[in-house]
């Protein structure tokens, strides 16, 4: 456990930030599950709808650095390749 004060807080900062970093986290390997899943069973329309929706998601984790910049624009770029190639 931390003794000095701004340990403490900086604890107390680290462990707030990881409930939303967790939580944004989810939201798009959720998005991407999903835009995964219609796309295996064939569903392209669902798909296409739920594209910009884990787009935004990706965009959202790249703006507060969850994940990085070039690594959103990569996995939109895949999600987009795996629509139009399963169409």
């Amino acid at each position: 456990m931390p003794i000095i004060q701004s340990a403490k807080k900086a604890l107390r900062n680290s462990k707030h930030k990881k409930v939303f970093n967790l939580r944004r986290k989810n939201i798009v390997s959720k998005e991407i599950k999903e835009l995964r899943a219609l796309v295996s069973v064939k569903k392209m329309k669902e798909a296409q709808a739920l594209l910009p929706k884990a787009y935004k998601a990706l965009d959202k984790a790249a703006k507060i650095n969850l994940i990085k910049k070039n690594t959103a624009s990569r996995l939109k770029s895949r999600l987009s390749a795996l629509i139009v190639k399963n169409k």
